[in-house]
């Protein structure tokens, strides 16, 4: 079996259950893949170009397996890769590195660091900012996680790692998903019925995957329906936030403010309105790309390419 690995990530081929005659050859993800290595059975998808998505879909007619490192199987299936072909997606991955982004950016809102930031810059000691504080201002958004409504968008793998951190720090966590019960302890509510939460919430982070179900799910019904001192981070997809929405709103001052990793186009050009609207933190796209334990879930899909198990997080 030839087995090929991405040089986007440094993996360590020697923890993988490779058994006598396979072979594990490196890739350029940017670039075609090599004539001599067009009889691959196993793609590790990593860092690729969709060009060469589409290049591997058409050489390489061997392949049985595509191992990808993303959470999401969006750009691999768009590629056109045969039906026969097994596409496993690399859910989990990055829960704990998107977790702490999501995190950073919720206490970064929460305790005014932005604005701390820029006062810093003009060498000014913002005293309404520091000193004695009430714990919960009356009508102004909130300054601590302590009791805190804190509501995740698309309850899956990641939400779930997230809500114990916010629990930790005295947060009240609740989830809206697919359908309403009961997720890792959490409340959760199905998408229809999610306004009588999001009317309560402080606090709301979108963790949504890409797709027609969740296009501009952030829309100014969602904007109307949070209070106005309602903070909003994206650690989602850029697609699921209708994003001339979200900069009417900070300008009129309909939410708190908000943070957002992802943009509907990435980069984000210098002319994108985004950039100035007011009370919004811009991240570029860093809280994943750190796959963490990637060697692991490529070793347990090889295992069941040869018959032994189930295919993890095949799609």
């Amino acid at each position: 079996m030839k087995i090929l690995l991405p040089m986007s990530i440094e993996l360590d081929a020697q923890t993988l259950p490779l058994e006598p005659g396979d072979v594990v050859a490196d890739y350029d993800p940017t670039q075609p893949v090599r004539e001599e290595d067009a009889d691959a059975e196993v793609m590790v998808v990593w860092g690729n170009t969709d060009d060469q998505l589409a290049d591997a879909a058409q050489r390489l007619t061997d392949l049985k397996l595509i191992q990808a490192l993303l959470a999401g199987p969006d750009q691999i299936k768009k590629a056109g890769f045969g039906e026969d072909v097994v596409v496993c997606a690399g859910i989990g991955l990055h829960d704990r590195t998107v977790s702490e982004h999501a995190l950073a950016l919720s206490l970064s809102l929460v305790r005014f660091l932005p604005e701390l930031a820029r006062r810093q810059e003009r060498r000014e000691w913002a005293s309404e900012l520091g000193g004695a504080q009430p714990l919960h201002p009356e009508g102004a958004p909130i300054t601590t996680l302590l009791d805190a409504h804190v509501t995740i968008w698309g309850f899956g793998s990641i939400g779930q790692t997230l809500a114990p951190l916010f629990t930790a720090l005295g947060a009240k966590v609740s989830g809206i998903a697919r359908s309403t019960g009961e997720r890792a302890g959490y409340p959760v509510v199905a998408t229809e019925e999610k306004n009588e939460l999001l009317a309560r919430t402080d606090l709301l982070v979108m963790i949504l995957p890409s797709g027609e179900a969740t296009a501009d799910s952030l829309d100014a019904a969602v904007l109307k329906t949070l209070p106005d001192t309602a903070y909003v981070v994206n650690v989602g997809r850029g697609s699921t936030v209708d994003e001339a929405a979200l900069i009417e709103a900070l300008e009129e001052g309909r939410i708190a403010g908000a943070a957002i990793d992802v943009a509907k186009t990435e980069p984000l050009s210098a002319e994108d309105p985004l950039w100035g609207a007011p009370h919004l933190i811009i991240t570029p796209h860093a809280a994943g790309g750190r796959p963490v334990g990637a060697e692991e879930l490529i070793g347990h899909n090889l295992k069941a390419l040869r018959g032994d198990g189930e295919f993890r997080n095949r799609m």
